[in-house]
């Protein structure tokens, strides 16, 4: 492999030596004769190794590595030093230096040095790599989907993961919304701190403010010691608020406060602690209808909503269902599982109330009670079989047995009119058997915006 490498030294005769013996070897070689020019040529280039003389008039090689080190500390330098230096090198190393070579050195010295060294830089920059799209992958490990929708969510994830802006996520119960908020924690520079969940649903309301907020010993009847606060457990790292549209108004304002000016007073205290942690909410419910029914705080919602973050159903993303069938299968030590192409094709109709989590949850059965290694559409439970009959004896509308919004549902039509006709809203008015001015009214109103449009 061809390598950038840079020589400085004030000795013509050497610089010439080492540049033949280096390109001989397939290297791209730049020299430079002194260390200001070698500092100059070594912004310009980015080389992957650098050679450089200790004894140099001027800058010499010791403000040369110095300098190289303080820029780009994963570059590789290499000293050149005279016969009976040894120690001079050994304080260059100290300063760190990869290695160092003796005047006069033989060819296949210094040949060899340089294949070690640049082998070290091309490790290290494979490990980089492979971190790096490790990170990638355990970010979104759980987090499966190729459909536009989950892409635009990926995007706004990766935007907004290294902020520290409150993020508020809306979804139905079952489409991964803790999923998303551990993906923000992990992406982020807190990601070597705590990460924190509570659900606050999950927990009565006598004891929620002491475990969001902790308590001090003999705040309240066994009360025996001091307890550390969600918050405070989060201290550097990120809280996660589930379900918090169940958190009881007279505790919105004690969370608003903490929010707004990053403090926690602990049950019984009378010392506001400090607070530095990230607060990403979730909920299932719609806060706007909350606060119109003045079971949520308007202000307390805004400060949740910096940056809000909508979770669609899998109903509305059913391209990424075969995607999490081999996920789920794979999950569950069960790759080798198929499922028919009919068995897909029901699965992929049936609407999903509970949506990915229920999919999972259906997948763990198929698997527990199948007799091979194929599922097939008569190994479907009994409920997404019917479903799917319904559809395919002509019903154009699958509705769920719980209800539908009729709003949502128009909106759903609309959308595929359009995806159906590539955005032409007058074939799209055509297909839907209405006016063009009218497709334009309904897509104003539910904001449906054509795809790469600003609003």
């Amino acid at each position: 492999m061809r390598h950038k490498i840079l020589v400085i030294d004030d000795d013509p005769s050497l610089r010439r030596v080492l540049e033949y013996n280096l390109e001989e070897d397939g290297h791209e070689v730049t020299v430079a004769a002194s260390g200001s020019d070698g500092l100059q040529a070594f912004d310009e280039l980015g080389p992957a190794l650098v050679i450089t003389d200790l004894k140099m008039p001027g800058i010499d090689g010791f403000q040369v590595l110095r300098e190289i080190k303080e820029r780009s500390p994963d570059t590789l330098v290499i000293i050149i030093t005279a016969f009976g230096a040894v120690e001079t090198a050994v304080e260059a190393m100290k300063l760190g230096a990869y290695d160092y070579i003796t005047k006069p050195f033989n060819r296949d010295e210094l040949k060899m040095v340089v294949r070690k060294a640049l082998q070290v830089t091309s490790l290290s920059r494979e490990n980089r790599q492979l971190r790096e799209e490790l990170t990638e992958k355990i970010d979104f490990r759980n987090i499966v989907g190729i459909s536009r929708e989950m892409e635009k969510v990926f995007q706004v994830v990766r935007k907004i993961a290294n902020t520290d802006a409150t993020v508020l996520i809306t979804g139905e119960s079952g489409t991964g919304k803790e999923l998303v908020a551990k993906a923000l924690h992990t992406l982020s520079s807190r990601k070597a701190a705590p990460f924190v969940p509570i659900n606050c649903a999950a927990i009565p309301r006598d004891l929620l403010e002491s475990e969001l907020f902790g308590h001090v010993k003999g705040a309240f009847t066994g009360a025996v010691r001091d307890k550390l606060g969600k918050f405070k457990q989060a201290d550097g790292g990120t809280l996660f608020l589930d379900e918090v549209g169940e958190l009881p108004l007279d505790l919105q304002p004690k969370l608003l406060r903490a929010l707004q000016e990053r403090i926690v007073e602990p049950v019984g205290g009378t010392e506001a602690q400090q607070l530095d942690v990230r607060v990403v909410a979730a909920t299932n419910l719609d806060l706007e209808q909350a606060m119109g029914d003045g079971a949520f705080r308007e202000d307390l919602y805004y400060r949740l909503s910096v940056i809000p973050l909508h979770i669609p159903p899998l109903r509305e993303r059913k391209d990424d269902i075969p995607l999490l069938l081999k996920h789920f299968t794979a999950r569950q030590g069960a790759a080798t599982v198929k499922f028919s192409s009919e068995a897909v094709k029901t699965l992929v109709s049936y609407h999903w109330p509970g949506n990915v989590r229920e999919l999972e949850n259906t997948v763990e059965r198929l698997l527990i009670l199948r007799e091979g290694d194929t599922i097939e559409q008569g190994d479907l439970p009994e409920k997404v079989r019917t479903t799917h009959k319904t559809v395919a004896s002509g019903s154009i509308v699958n509705l769920p047995a719980e209800g539908y919004s009729l709003e949502q549902l128009e909106r759903e039509i609309v959308l595929e009119a359009l995806e159906r006709n590539d955005w032409n809203q007058t074939a799209a008015s055509r297909f839907l058997r209405i006016p063009r001015h009218v497709l334009i009214y309904r897509m104003e109103k539910y904001e449906i915006v054509p795809p790469g449009k600003v609003v």
